[in-house]
């Protein structure tokens, strides 16, 4: 597999010159990868950066073969771990596309997303009562005695406010703003279009998609929700990069997320009392602890660490004030395992005071085999393991 790059790794100008000058000038490219004099390093963002009509892989490091066969599995494992965390539901013909290069993974995500939605479309385009006010001939709904004193003195109207059954509303709006923006991205626009053209009543409007307030989903649109949460992935993590080169995007991920997502949505499967990123006040302190079990909080780390040295004190006070406030004895520190495994327990705080014990784990995310469903089963034995 040709342009590999790993995260942390040194993008070296013998090899990506062409590349290195382009994210160096770029500023959307900034936040994603680690300039240092004159080193240009990745960060901690794994995906696809298209360039040059060339697409160039960021992967974790999760499997270590050394052999010609460690890219393709850890673009698998890289894979797996999206479909897991987000819920995404590739067929085996749409992973094997990725892992040949016959499409991006953002041109998988993307057709898949169209074709989900279109397949709903075809049953019907969601419509719901929109209030309206109109000047009109004859009276419709309610009648406006203000509107009319100031609009329609001499004219032979009547200003009205009714309710409209119509496609033109927030969901198919914020469908519209998807539909078009993601065309930008892909060489197959086909399905994309086909749904365009089902939303030809429905007004265009630029979305702020950290602002959906205004969508709502019940029994009548509940259908459209798997394409919304698709739609709202893709808008969040590619990255344009027009000013510079029209063809060139990103499509990366914060592994810290990811890692975080994949480890919670486990837990939550193993046990549906886990409560997954759930935010508490204590008088002026505000906690947010990754995983609260029964008897364990689990916080996870997706950093390197080779030995205890590694463990940031800040990350213990986290974990200590997590045991103190929610009155848990027992406190996990989860971290990917890269090359040494690390099992660990600390004892945080004085006995006369509080005592918590933290467990300093490392989970192995790497699996010899190639099959999504046996990737899971693997990981799930190895999560239930860790919590006894």
């Amino acid at each position: 597999m040709p342009n590999i790059i790993y995260e942390y790794e040194e993008i070296k100008e013998e090899n990506y010159k062409d590349l290195k000058t382009h994210i160096i000038e770029n500023l959307s490219l900034h936040k994603y990868f680690k300039l240092d004099w004159k080193t240009l390093n990745a960060r901690q963002y794994c995906g696809i950066l298209n360039f040059d009509k060339q697409d160039f892989y960021i992967l974790p490091k999760i499997a270590n073969r050394n052999d010609e066969q460690e890219d393709e599995q850890n673009l698998n494992i890289f894979i797996y771990m999206l479909m897991y965390a987000y819920n995404i539901n590739l067929s085996n013909e749409q992973i094997a596309s990725c892992q040949n290069q016959e499409h991006s993974i953002l041109e998988v995500f993307v057709q898949m997303f169209a074709s989900n939605l279109l397949n709903e479309l075809k049953k019907g385009i969601y419509k719901e009562y929109i209030t309206q006010q109109d000047n009109l001939p004859v009276l419709k709904g309610k009648y406006l005695i203000n509107e009319n004193l100031k609009y329609n003195f001499t004219k032979n109207k009547i200003y009205c406010e009714y309710d409209e059954f119509s496609p033109n509303n927030s969901l198919n709006q914020f469908f519209l703003y998807a539909i078009k923006y993601l065309q930008k991205f892909v060489k197959d626009k086909k399905l994309l279009k086909q749904c365009e053209l089902i939303f030809d009543e429905v007004e265009y409007k630029s979305v702020d998609i950290n602002k959906l307030d205004r969508i709502h989903f019940n029994r009548l649109n509940q259908r459209f929700r798997t394409s919304f949460e698709i739609a709202i992935l893709l808008l969040k993590q590619s990255i344009p990069l027009f000013s510079q080169d029209k063809k060139s995007f990103a499509f990366l991920f914060d592994m810290n997320i990811l890692f975080e997502k994949f480890i919670a949505r486990l837990v939550k499967e193993l046990d549906d009392n886990a409560k997954i990123q759930n935010q508490d006040n204590f008088n002026d302190l505000t906690l947010k602890p990754d995983i609260i079990l029964k008897k364990q909080i689990i916080d996870t780390k997706y950093k390197k660490i080779k030995s205890i040295e590694d463990i940031k004190q800040s990350d213990k006070l986290q974990v200590f004030a997590y045991g103190v406030n929610y009155g848990v004895d027992n406190v996990m520190l989860l971290y990917p395992r890269h090359l040494d495994s690390l099992n660990k327990t600390l004892i945080l705080g004085k006995e006369e005071y509080k005592k918590i014990n933290l467990r300093i784990v490392c989970i192995d995310l790497d699996f010899n085999g190639n099959n999504y469903k046996d990737y899971i089963n693997e990981i799930r034995k190895r999560v239930e393991i860790l919590n006894g």
